[in-house]
C-alpha cells in the first residue's frame, strides 16, 4: 500500500499585534526642513497627525493663503509631537506659538527647536484652554490656529469657541477629531455656531477640517 505523502506542517496562526498606532516619528512635509524626522514620545494621548493627512491639510491652507506664509502668526494649542507647528514654521511662518501641558513633551519640543534653529517658534508649557483664554484677554490675534487635542475629552468643544476671539479677519482653524464636525442643517451644536467648514476629509479614524469663523 503506497504511503501517504507527509502532510505539511500547519502554519502558525497570526496573532494580532496590539501595538502603538503610529511610528515613533513623523516627518516634516515641506519648507526649509522638508523630510526632517520629528521624534514622538509615547505620552498619554499623544497622537501625531499622520504625514498624509498633514500634507492634505497644508495644501488646503496653502490654497487659502495663496502659498504666502511670511506674515503668518500661528498658534498650536495642543502641540504634542510638534508636527503641525514645526510644519508651519518650516514653510516660513512669521511666528509659531506651541502650547502643551506635558513637561516631557515641551522639553522635547525645545530640543527640536534648538536643533532646527527655529527662531520663529516659541514653546510654552501651559494648559491649552487657559493659554487660549489668556491670549484672548490680551487681545492676541492669529492667522491660523491648530486644534488637535486628545479625542473624546471635550477639549475641542471648549477650545473652538475661544478661537473665535483669537483669529484675525479671514483667519483659519485646522481641527482634528474622532468624529465629523459636519452636521445636518439645524443640528449643529452650539459650540459649532458661526463656524463654516471650508474643507473636510477622513483618513482611518481621523476626521480633519479647515474652518473659518463667520462673524
Amino acid at each position: 500500500m503506497p504511503k501517504k505523502p507527509a502532510s505539511k506542517p500547519a502554519k502558525p496562526a497570526k496573532v494580532p499585534v496590539h501595538g502603538p498606532q503610529h511610528a515613533n516619528q513623523v516627518r516634516i512635509i515641506g519648507g526649509q526642513w522638508k523630510r526632517t524626522p520629528l521624534p514622538v514620545l509615547s505620552a498619554l494621548g499623544l497622537r501625531p497627525t499622520p504625514d498624509r493627512v498633514r500634507e492634505t491639510a497644508f495644501n488646503w491652507i496653502n490654497h487659502q493663503r495663496d502659498g504666502y506664509w511670511a506674515n503668518a502668526q500661528v498658534l498650536d494649542l495642543f502641540a504634542g509631537s510638534g508636527a503641525l507647528g514645526f510644519e508651519a514654521a518650516s514653510r516660513g511662518a512669521q511666528s509659531v506659538i506651541m502650547i502643551d501641558s506635558n513637561t516631557q513633551v515641551t522639553r522635547q519640543l525645545d530640543e527640536i527647536k534648538t536643533k532646527l534653529k527655529a527662531d520663529n517658534v516659541t514653546i510654552t508649557r501651559a494648559d491649552a484652554l487657559a493659554a487660549a483664554q489668556s491670549a484672548a484677554l490680551r487681545g492676541q490675534k492669529f492667522d491660523l490656529v491648530f486644534l488637535d487635542p486628545p479625542y473624546q475629552q471635550t477639549f475641542l468643544e471648549r477650545a473652538l469657541p475661544l478661537c473665535s476671539k483669537l483669529l484675525k479677519e479671514g483667519g483659519l482653524v485646522y481641527a482634528e477629531s474622532g468624529l465629523s464636525l459636519e452636521f445636518a442643517e439645524g443640528e449643529a451644536p452650539e459650540w459649532m455656531a458661526n463656524w463654516e467648514i471650508i474643507r473636510a476629509d477622513k483618513a482611518g479614524m481621523v476626521f480633519y477640517h479647515l474652518l473659518k469663523y463667520k462673524a
